[in-house]
């Protein structure tokens, strides 16, 4: 069975960082797009993050220049680097990924940010 495993979320102050993790099983990450979002409470998910099969990375224009997305081949995990987090970052945060066309997610890590 195919899973996703978010961990690194916590809470923060405003200005802090924090690195997220997104470990998959049962599938290899590094042949697929992954990506980021975020859903805070009442709040429709939000897309962050995403980095391609080819390295590429796009960002939401919220975040870009404070958040970065990278892979680790070796430990078939993608992470999301936060930096100088502001009280609008709160959310929780989950990973995705489609294979073989289908679609999988993370259980979500959160993510508070105190001000």
């Amino acid at each position: 069975q195919v899973q996703l495993v978010e961990s690194g979320g916590g809470s923060v102050q405003v200005g802090e960082s924090l690195r997220l993790s997104c470990t998959a099983s049962r599938i290899v990450l590094s042949t697929n797009a992954v990506s980021w979002y975020r859903q805070s409470p009442g709040k429709q998910r939000e897309y962050v993050a995403v980095v391609v099969s080819g390295g590429v990375r796009n960002y939401a224009d919220s975040v870009k220049g404070r958040f970065t997305i990278w892979r680790d081949h070796e430990k078939n995990t993608v992470y999301l680097q936060m930096n100088n987090l502001k009280p609008e970052d709160t959310a929780t945060y989950s990973c995705q990924t489609t294979n073989r066309n289908r679609e999988y997610w993370g259980q979500g890590t959160p993510v508070p940010v105190s001000s």
